[in-house]
């Protein structure tokens, strides 16, 4: 055996690939930098939900072991859904092959490599996936209450349309990304809310306008871990001529001087579109084992059912939702046939990583079809994410101590 076969032996013993033993031909700028534009990058810089860039040779070089640590226990990029039930457009997650090259990256010396080519990518801080159409935010920077309290604020944003848009793609944008725990967009035809711009939802003076009928009282909804939405190609939702977008931000409690001025980004479809998107939730008044209440000291499974679709649908995406005690849920539909449809499941919900959940092909459901959802949820002092010490109660409420099961579907 000749010496470069022995090296070759060996590179493969010790790095289960064909690379030099020394990793001489896996660098950053051929191997490593494409993975971690593709993959991490997006929200691994500034004006993102990362909580530190991830672009150049030097940032992931600094952070090179936990990125190899992290991609091999697949808890980057994050995603939750369970492989085969249920396929979606936007998986993410990276390979075997792209996993150990990062490994074999990290273990060879983690070399920079040849700089003979455009390395670093340019992105926009104002949006992941280009210039939209309309964009609009708060109409002035607002000052975070420092009560030490979760707070839900209401923000009127006039849209001044004269004319109804056919609408492609969403992306909210907060402002203030430690302290915007969520929000939720409603359309406001009547304009009658923007009195309601920069206030509680508790300030008596809103309770006055409680029965003004929202053109869409859901429109969108953002959540940490969210990405834009994109429609599939003919479809678009409708925002109606002078229309308002009605933001119910949920700011988490705060002592020091922060402010915020969130925005939101609307890219338009130019061509004509065959179907107009809706949106549905499946909600907690859903449930069929009522009272939505968890004692403490318990583990227990919720389950959801609506009655037999009075219509055929077509569901373009999921959104589950539950906050800090719940652990793993899972949606699907039975058809008149006896058929399964899985929609999503989640074994280990985390409530820091959610997301719109969009179909890879848009799911054809019969008329006559009902959809379950269920949830469990562990108010256990086991629980390391359990907010209370001991367990207490814990039942329906917007507040992140408090507990929520909702399946947000799109369709049309």
């Amino acid at each position: 055996m000749n010496f470069s076969t022995i090296k070759k032996s060996i590179s493969i013993l010790l790095f289960g690939t064909s690379l030099s033993v020394f990793g001489q031909k896996v660098n950053f700028n051929e191997h490593i930098a494409p993975i971690i534009h593709q993959n991490c990058s997006p929200c691994h810089r500034e004006g993102e939900a990362g909580p530190f860039q991830l672009i150049t040779y030097n940032e992931v070089k600094s952070r090179a072991k936990f990125i190899q640590k992290v991609t091999e226990m697949k808890y980057m990029p994050p995603w939750k859904a369970e492989h085969g039930f249920g396929e979606f457009q936007n998986e993410r997650g990276l390979n075997d092959k792209q996993i150990n090259l990062i490994k074999d990256w990290v273990l060879a010396g983690m070399k920079e490599g040849p700089k003979n080519k455009k390395t670093v990518p340019s992105f926009s801080n104002q949006s992941q996936i280009g210039v939209a159409d309309l964009s609009l935010k708060i109409s002035e920077l607002y000052q975070i209450p420092q009560n030490n309290k979760e707070e839900f604020i209401m923000f009127s944003l006039p849209t001044n349309l004269f004319e109804n848009k056919k609408v492609k793609a969403i992306e909210f944008r907060p402002g203030n990304k430690k302290l915007v725990h969520h929000a939720r967009i409603s359309i406001d035809s009547t304009q009658i809310m923007r009195v309601t711009n920069g206030k509680s939802i508790d300030d008596p003076s809103i309770g006055a306008f409680s029965s003004v009928m929202m053109k869409e009282d859901y429109w969108y909804g953002w959540v940490p871990g969210t990405n834009p939405i994109i429609y599939p190609k003919g479809t678009a939702k409708i925002l109606n001529k002078n229309s308002d977008l009605l933001f119910n931000i949920h700011y988490a409690p705060n002592t020091k001087l922060e402010t915020d001025q969130s925005s939101i980004n609307i890219f338009y479809e130019k061509d004509s579109i065959q179907h107009k998107i809706k949106t549905a939730i499946i909600a907690e008044n859903y449930i069929q084992n009522k009272p939505f209440y968890i004692k403490p000291d318990t583990i227990i499974t919720f389950f959801s059912r609506t009655e037999p679709l009075p219509y055929p649908i077509n569901i373009v995406s999921v959104q589950p939702h539950m906050h800090q005690i719940g652990k793993k849920l899972r949606a699907y539909i039975i058809t008149p046939d006896g058929d399964l449809i899985p929609l999503i499941k989640i074994n280990d919900w985390d409530f820091n990583f959610q997301q719109t959940y969009q179909f890879k092909e848009v799911l054809e459901v019969p008329i006559g079809s009902v959809i379950y959802f269920e949830g469990t949820f562990d108010n256990t002092a086991a629980n390391p994410l359990n907010p209370n010490r001991p367990s207490k109660p814990i039942s329906y409420g917007w507040k992140t101590t408090e507990e929520m099961l909702d399946l947000i579907i799109q369709y049309y």
